[in-house]
């Protein structure tokens, strides 16, 4: 079989893009006057955080299952998920009145649980199943094959695929109905669905358009595989961009990122908490770690993308409000204003006193500060946080602690400390 023969074109998208167009939100392209200033160019948001379900998967999850046939659909269908996959499949069966049985890890917050059974309703069986999504897909898989039903796969899937690739269709028309033509489409890359059925109908609708993939540097699947010119099994991952975080890609959604999109990059978890932080505060969008890759990756094209016009897609915006104070974290540390620290303090009164006089900059705060006084110990360990106005003072501020404690020991570069004290 031809490689062309087992790619979506811009004709199957356009298919799916008539079966979906009055089922799925048609979320709104805006040209966003924060991001066009700061880059010098017009950069517009496809605002898929918006959609009926809050990202873009139900598009995919939607036409599969519209695809299947009368017996298929009786039978049911079976997936596998942590969140959005889920709630697109959950929404899809309440709507057509497939039943489902949806898998999902044990650590699944709840708050994520309850949106897929609201969404699926009486159509829906959520099973919690395994520590890993990797073992709720695998119980899945089997409980799909033993009952006879369908799987629907996340990404790796022709439907799925071309279902992505709707909103895609949306935007090429906003945009030529406003007389403009991206020159750059940005979006966010998990297993690869979204960027396949994106590039699939923007490369004929448009060849002149880059599209560029972005995925969190603790996760860089397609990358690995565009390089090794095969799917690869990433060893580890971090997954705090969870709707990002991969292991390995798609077989037939890695053949449509090589064969069209024009980039690949990997961009910082820390950099990605502080694009979320932003969109919230300049832009007044909440978009979880995924649905901001797209944006956090425009300062890395800066000189590129100037005079140009920008398309980035918002994929999601299911951010669970509990991870804020881990998102400000992880901003913090990335730009170089948090640091931690464990430090020999004299045992004596005045010690503390003599380290915020003597240590600290008139901008610095310290925002930790453990302490337990041992008896008969000249010193003691303390594990402090501190706070910089300016990520310029760092090195002054080193060079005061090491004449306070010449051994102290800095613990943000080492993820075991780090993990283990703060």
């Amino acid at each position: 079989m031809e490689l062309a023969d087992v790619l979506v074109s811009k004709s199957d998208v356009l298919k799916a893009y008539e079966v979906l167009k009055s089922i799925v939100k048609r979320t709104p392209l805006e040209l966003d006057p924060y991001l066009s200033h700061k880059y010098d160019c017009q950069v517009f948001l496809k605002r898929e955080d918006l959609q009926w379900v809050r990202s873009f998967k139900l598009r995919g999850a939607y036409y599969a299952i519209h695809r299947l046939g009368e017996a298929e659909r009786a039978k049911g269908v079976t997936c596998a998920s942590a969140g959005n996959h889920a709630q697109g499949v959950a929404y899809t069966c309440q709507k057509l009145g497939v039943k489902a049985a949806i898998f999902m890890p044990t650590t699944t917050p709840n708050q994520k649980v309850s949106q897929v059974k609201f969404f699926g309703g009486e159509f829906v069986d959520v099973i919690l199943t395994g520590d890993t999504f990797d073992a709720s897909a695998e119980s899945a898989k089997a409980y799909s094959k033993e009952h006879e039903t369908t799987f629907i796969a996340p990404f790796d899937d022709l439907d799925i695929i071309a279902g992505q690739g709707t909103l895609a269709v949306e935007a090429f028309y906003d945009l030529e109905a406003a007389g403009e033509k991206a020159d750059y489409v940005f979006a966010a890359i998990g297993g690869g669905g979204l960027i396949s059925g994106i590039s699939s109908f923007m490369k004929e609708a448009s060849p002149h358009t880059k599209i560029i993939g972005v995925e969190p540097s603790g996760a860089p699947s397609m990358a690995a595989a565009l390089e090794a010119g095969k799917t690869v099994n990433l060893p580890q991952i971090d997954k705090f961009v969870d709707g990002a975080a991969v292991k390995q890609v798609g077989e037939l959604t890695f053949k449509h990122a090589e064969k069209f999109i024009d980039g690949c990059i990997s961009v910082p978890e820390g950099e990605v908490c502080q694009m979320i932080l932003e969109m919230y505060t300049k832009q007044a969008i909440v978009a979880e770690p995924a649905g901001a890759l797209s944006v956090a990756a425009l300062e890395h094209y800066k000189e590129e993308i100037k005079g140009k016009t920008v398309v980035c897609v918002v994929s999601g915006g299911n951010n669970d409000i509990n991870r804020m104070q881990e998102i400000e974290e992880r901003s913090l540390l990335f730009q170089g204003l948090k640091h931690y620290f464990i430090v020999n303090f004299p045992q004596r009164p005045g010690a503390l006193k003599e380290f915020v006089g003597e240590v600290l900059g008139p901008h610095d705060d310290i925002t930790k500060f453990e302490y337990t006084k041992k008896v008969n110990r000249g010193n003691g360990p303390v594990i402090i946080g501190v706070l910089l106005s300016y990520k310029e003072d760092y090195p002054a501020l080193l060079e005061r602690m090491e004449i306070f404690d010449p051994s102290f020991i800095p613990i943000n570069d080492n993820q075991t400390l780090y993990t283990l004290l703060v």
